[in-house]
C-alpha cells in the first residue's frame, strides 16, 4: 500500500483522543480518516482540525466513511462487539482496546465470528507486549538463561480510581493486563484463580475492596501473584519480577526523571498508564499500521487472547465473591488461532 492508511477511530474519550493524536503526529504511514463519538463535541475536539477527517456520532457511519481502510476501537466496552462484527463483515483490519466485550460470552462470540471468516482481522490492545522492559523479560525467559520460571510477582498501582469503579473492575479492567502478560511471558495457560482481600485502604470509596491480592496457577505449575491497588494516592506503578531456578529478573523500577530541589531529591512517578506506557502505545500502533499496510498475516494479541483474559478475569471475580479457588474453563480453541 503506497498511500497512507486511512484509520477510523471509534471513541474520542481519554484513550481515543490520545490515539487520534498518535496517528496524526507520531505514526507515519497513517492518517485519521474518521472519528466517531456519541458526544459530537468530543469528536470535534479530537478530529475537527485534521484535514480530510470526517466526524460522526455513530460508529457504523465512521466505519463506512470514505477513505477508511482500517479501524481503531477505543470506545466503551459495551460498544466493542457490534463494532468488531461490523469490521469482520467488511473485511476491515481492526485494533481494539481491551476488553473485547463486557463479558466472556461476548468475547467468545467474537472469536467464533472471526474464526468463521477464515482469517484473523483483529488485534487486541494488550500494549505491555510492546513495552521494551516486558519484551526484554520475555526474551530472557525464552532464552532459558535463568532456568525454568517458578513464580511471577506483579504489582499494579494507580493514583486513584474513577467514580464508577467497582471491586469487580479491579480484576476485569486492571488485572486483565497482568493476565495477558503472564500468559505471554510464560507461554502457559492459567488454570485457576484465587483472590484474597487485605484490609481496604481508607482512601478507597465506600464499598470498594481495594487493594486485592490475586493468585493465579498456570498449567505448568508457575504461581503468579498480583497486587492490585487502585487508590495508592502517589502514582502509577507497574512492576513484574520473574523468579526462576537460576535467578530472578525484575522490571518496572520507575526509571524516570530524577528531580533535585530545595525540598530534596527524588524520582518522578508516572501519574497514569498513558504516561508510563506512552512508548509502548506508540510501538503497538506503529507496528499495527505497518503490518496492515504490508498486507501480511495479522500478528500480536488475538481475539482469542482477549477471550481468555475475560474468562480468567471472570474466574477472579467469582473468587472475589466466594473467597475460594476457582478453576478456569475455556472453550475449544478455533483453528485460526492455532
Amino acid at each position: 500500500m503506497g498511500e497512507a492508511l486511512g484509520v477510523a477511530v471509534l471513541g474520542a474519550g481519554h484513550m481515543g483522543a490520545d490515539h487520534v493524536r498518535r496517528l496524526d503526529r507520531v505514526v507515519s504511514g497513517a492518517r485519521v480518516a474518521a472519528v466517531a463519538d456519541p458526544d459530537p463535541d468530543r469528536a470535534r475536539a479530537a478530529g475537527g482540525e485534521l484535514p480530510g477527517c470526517t466526524l460522526h456520532t455513530e460508529a457504523l457511519a465512521a466505519i463506512e466513511a470514505p477513505g477508511v481502510d482500517a479501524v481503531l476501537i477505543a470506545s466503551p466496552a459495551e460498544a466493542h462487539e457490534a463494532a468488531l462484527l461490523a469490521c469482520f463483515a467488511r473485511g476491515l483490519p481492526v485494533l481494539c482496546e481491551k476488553p473485547l466485550a463486557p463479558d466472556a460470552r461476548g468475547a467468545l462470540r467474537l472469536a467464533e465470528a472471526e474464526a468463521a471468516s477464515g482469517r484473523r482481522l483483529a488485534r487486541v490492545g494488550f500494549m505491555r507486549r510492546y513495552d521494551r522492559e516486558y519484551q526484554a523479560l520475555k526474551d530472557l525467559l525464552d532464552g532459558g538463561k535463568l532456568g525454568r520460571p517458578l513464580m511471577l510477582h506483579c504489582t499494579h498501582r494507580n493514583v486513584s480510581s474513577p467514580a464508577h469503579f467497582t471491586s469487580e473492575m479491579l480484576i476485569g479492567s486492571s488485572v486483565s493486563h497482568e493476565i495477558d502478560a503472564a500468559r505471554w511471558l510464560l507461554g502457559e495457560e492459567i488454570d485457576a484463580v484465587t483472590v484474597l482481600r487485605p484490609r481496604s485502604t481508607a482512601h478507597a470509596p465506600r464499598g470498594l475492596t481495594d487493594p486485592q491480592f490475586v493468585v493465579m496457577e498456570t498449567s505448568g505449575g508457575v504461581l503468579v501473584d498480583v497486587e492490585i491497588y487502585v487508590n495508592s494516592g502517589f502514582g502509577y506503578q507497574v512492576r513484574c519480577e520473574a523468579v526462576c531456578e537460576g535467578g530472578s529478573a525484575r522490571i518496572g523500577e520507575d526509571h524516570t526523571m530524577v528531580v533535585h530541589s530545595a525540598a530534596g531529591a527524588g524520582r518522578e512517578i508516572a501519574r497514569d498508564y498513558l504516561t508510563r506506557f506512552a512508548e509502548a502505545y506508540d510501538t503497538e500502533v506503529r507496528d499495527w499500521v505497518e503490518a496492515v499496510r504490508a498486507g501480511g498475516p495479522v500478528q500480536g494479541p488475538s481475539v482469542w487472547d482477549g477471550y481468555v483474559a475475560s474468562v480468567v478475569a471472570e474466574a477472579g471475580v467469582a473468587s472475589l465473591h466466594s473467597g475460594e479457588r476457582v478453576p478456569v474453563r475455556l472453550a475449544p480453541r478455533p483453528g485460526v488461532y492455532a
